[in-house]
């Protein structure tokens, strides 16, 4: 079952979305296997951390790995335009941040909603292309099925860029 704060959200902000059930899983790669769905078409939430100070929130493909420099440029250029100071460090936030920060969540499970949790949220291009997506739900057995571009609008401030590279 979908989670209350999820649901309110996402209807508050008037969003089509289809609620999947299924068997317990715990990455995006068997949730694609296991609900024979295309692995670029199961998106893999990411949480990271930059300078262990400031977090975002991310999506990418369930078939491909992070591209942490690729996401350290994009905020950078950001910062840049900002005349900030650069980042220095890209890493995945601590099991023990996330735990404070996604309350009502599994670790892991955490959808990709950065405008719920105040974060700032980038999507890999390969995600924008299909007509539907499959995203974390906030449990093991719940997944989220809507449209990139009702995603993209629910994340306000969305960045797309290319965040991932082939699996090693």
């Amino acid at each position: 079952m979908l989670n209350k704060t999820i649901q309110k959200f996402l209807d508050l902000n008037k969003t089509k979305y289809e609620v999947i059930e299924h068997k317990t899983v715990y990455t995006a790669f068997d949730k694609a296997a296991t609900l024979r769905a295309k692995p670029q078409e199961v998106g893999k939430t990411v949480v990271v951390s930059l300078d262990n100070k400031e977090y975002a929130l991310g999506l990418i493909p369930s078939n491909k790995n992070l591209d942490k420099k690729k996401v350290l440029l994009i905020f950078n250029k950001l910062r840049a335009k900002n005349k900030e100071k650069n980042y220095k460090k890209i890493d995945f936030a601590k099991e023990q941040w996330m735990k404070k920060s996604f309350k009502g969540v599994a670790l892991g499970a955490t959808p990709p909603l950065g405008e719920l949790y105040k974060l700032p949220f980038f999507i890999d291009n390969a995600l924008t292309k299909p007509s539907k997506i499959v995203v974390n739900g906030g449990a093991y057995e719940v997944s989220l099925k809507l449209s990139p571009a009702n995603l993209i609008k629910l994340n306000q401030n969305s960045l797309k860029g290319s965040f991932s590279m082939a699996k090693k």
